[in-house]
């Protein structure tokens, strides 16, 4: 086994070495297309590296790049994509370029498990969520029009709910804590950075109950006709009677 092993190492190190880009391109098209990334990627780094020149090279980073994607290498995903872009920033799939490096991120720390058992918000770093919020937020400015704007702005949508979710969690682990003016101040970030989220009528609801408990009266009542206007309906005004509001409205964080 052993041998053979070696003899089939020794075999694909040789072909490399010796077929043509056109057939060389073909080989790792051919596996990447099969879902057999690793061969892909072993046959793209050759290929780049002993033709680094020419449209065979070019798109072989882009494909190199999506191979090691999907294998989940995504610090060398990252890498070969950014080369790309510093390389050829004027090249016909440079908008593919900037969407790939927003996927790369998208994923990066969404495990397997993570997509079957989602992780409470707050519990899960989101350093990768940000900067793939960011990445797609550039491709769109730099190619509205282009053929991947669609699912960009989708994730992005995805992926501002997600943020602001786990902001929310913060915000609402301060409160509970007494802490009120980070409590504040998180729920105010949600409010300033995630517009169109879900969560911001929730966040401001943390904002009046925060303000409330450090006595700022004034904050509290302006951020509370912010709500009225925004969202009307919301849970929080249910049982309210002039200054009095139900035990469940005063007790909403939780």
């Amino acid at each position: 086994m052993l041998a053979l092993l070696a003899a089939c190492g020794s075999t694909v190190k040789e072909e490399t070495e010796t077929l043509p880009v056109e057939q060389l391109y073909g080989e790792a098209k051919q596996s990447m297309d099969n879902g057999n990334y690793e061969r892909a990627v072993r046959y793209y780094k050759r290929l780049t590296s002993r033709f680094p020149f020419g449209d065979y090279a070019e798109q072989a980073q882009l494909d190199l790049a999506y191979s090691q994607y999907k294998r989940a290498d995504y610090d060398d995903a990252i890498s070969t994509v950014n080369r790309f872009i510093k390389i050829y920033p004027a090249h016909p799939k440079i908008d593919y370029g900037f969407y790939l490096r927003g996927l790369i991120n998208f994923d990066r720390n969404r495990s397997y498990i993570d997509r079957l058992i989602p992780q409470q918000a707050g519990n899960r770093d989101q350093t990768a969520a940000r900067t793939a919020f960011n990445d797609f937020g550039e491709m769109l400015r730099r190619y509205p029009n282009s053929a991947y704007a669609a699912d960009a702005r989708q994730r992005m949508v995805f992926l501002r709910n997600d943020l602001a979710s786990t902001e929310l969690t913060v915000a609402r682990y301060y409160y509970r804590r007494a802490a009120y003016v980070g409590a504040a101040d998180r729920a105010k970030y949600i409010v300033e950075n995630y517009q169109q989220a879900a969560q911001v009528p929730d966040a401001l609801v943390v904002m009046i109950q925060s303000y409330e408990a450090l006595g700022q009266a004034e904050l509290a009542a302006d951020t509370k006709r912010v709500l009225q206007l925004s969202a009307p309906n919301h849970p929080y005004f249910r049982g309210v009677g002039g200054e009095k509001r139900s035990i469940w409205s005063r007790l909403w964080p939780f």
